[in-house]
This record gives C-alpha cells, sequence and structure tokens, in this order.
C-alpha cells in the first residue's frame, strides 16, 4: 500500500480551448505564490510546514477567486494542496491530493499546455503516489500515461524529468531513472525560480545516488 507521506508536490485535456493570458495582478500573485512555495518547501523547517502551507493554500484561493478560469492559478493552487497534503501525511492528507486533482483536472480543460504541461507532472505525481482502490484514486498506469503527456511537452523540464525519474524507481527500472535525473541535473534555470531550481536538484542528487547504489 501506498503513503501519502511520499506526496510531493501533482487525464487527457478534454478540451482545448487556451486560458486568457493573466492580469497584472494575477500575474504577481503567481509569482508570490511560486516563492513562497519554495522558501516553505526548500528553507522552512519540516514541523513548520504544515501550517505554512495551509496558509499559502488560503492565498491561492483568494488569487483564484479573482481570476477562476486562469489554468495557472489552478495548477499553483493544485501544487501547494499537493505539498500540503505531503507535510501533513496519513490518510488525513488524502482530502487534500483529492482537492489538488480537481485543480489540475481543471487546469487541463483549460489549458493543457499552460506552464509547460505541468498540470500533467503534476497529476501524474499524485497517481502514482496515493494509494489506490478503495483508500484512494492511485493508479500507476494513468500516472505513466500522463508522464508520457508531460514530457512530450516539456521533454527538457526539471520537473517532469524529477518526478518521472520518482515514478520509475517505485517501479524498480532504475537505469531509466537514473537517465531521468541526468536530464533533471541538466534542465535550464527557470528566471525567478532559483531556491525552488536549487531544492530540485539537491533532491534529484540525492536521489540519484540512490539509484546508483541499486545499480551497483
Amino acid at each position: 500500500m501506498k503513503s501519502l507521506f511520499g506526496i510531493c508536490l501533482t487525464l487527457l485535456a478534454l478540451c482545448s480551448q487556451p486560458s486568457f493570458a493573466l492580469n497584472p495582478a494575477s500575474e504577481t500573485a503567481l509569482q508570490q505564490l511560486q516563492q513562497r512555495w519554495a522558501e516553505i518547501n526548500y528553507q522552512l523547517p519540516a514541523a513548520q510546514r504544515e501550517a505554512a502551507f495551509a496558509k499559502l493554500a488560503g492565498e491561492a484561493e483568494q488569487a483564484l477567486a479573482r481570476e477562476p478560469d486562469a489554468a495557472e492559478l489552478l495548477i499553483w493552487d493544485g501544487i501547494i494542496r499537493s505539498t500540503w497534503a505531503g507535510a501533513k501525511g496519513g490518510l488525513g492528507a488524502l482530502g487534500l491530493a483529492k482537492q489538488a486533482k480537481a485543480r489540475f483536472e481543471q487546469a487541463l480543460a483549460l489549458d493543457p499546455q499552460a506552464l509547460n504541461g505541468s498540470a500533467y507532472t503534476s497529476l501524474a505525481s499524485l497517481y502514482y503516489q496515493v494509494p489506490g482502490w478503495p483508500i484512494g484514486f492511485g493508479d500507476d498506469d494513468k500516472a505513466a500515461e500522463l508522464f508520457r503527456q508531460a514530457l512530450a511537452i516539456n521533454p527538457q523540464g526539471i520537473d517532469p524529468n524529477y518526478f518521472y525519474a520518482g515514478f520509475l524507481v517505485d517501479q524498480d527500472r532504475y537505469a531509466e531513472a537514473r537517465s531521468a535525473l541526468e536530464k533533471t541535473l541538466a534542465a535550464p534555470d527557470r528566471p525567478g525560480r532559483a531556491i525552488a531550481d536549487t531544492g530540485r536538484r539537491n533532491e534529484a542528487r540525492k536521489l540519484l545516488d540512490d539509484v546508483d547504489k541499486k545499480l551497483e
């Protein structure tokens, strides 16, 4: 049985209608959410993260209320809720994971290309880390398909390759995971995302060390 303790953060799009460009206020809110998420996830002591993510989720909800059809804000609302679930842990986090899943599905219906296909990556991560039926909605086959779509959109991206590597490790596919982690470490920097990029690369190096031990 899989555990919600592992959630880090993460369906085919039924509608290809693009979302409208974010208005300036929403763009600023999005950048603030991204920055604060990175600070909480990578710089705050673990014991303080659950409360901090709960507060940030409230801020994301306020931003989304101002522009409810913004796929980018839906994605980040979902990311915050899924990482809040990870900080919370246990079956009590399942409700948050379900909320995150709904946000990612809404984003995909509006614009599957938003934020370089981040909704696919985030939703795939949920599908492979959440327990399966009858406890949760976890589904490795669906996760694999969503990762394929994420990587088709953003093949060199730091996040899709890192989370895909985690999925491959979960499947005991260590050689493939190593390749994905190498792509993670070689991914280009993202403007304004220095904390997140540094933290993700540190996670990738640690996972790569674990993978190399499995391959010895």
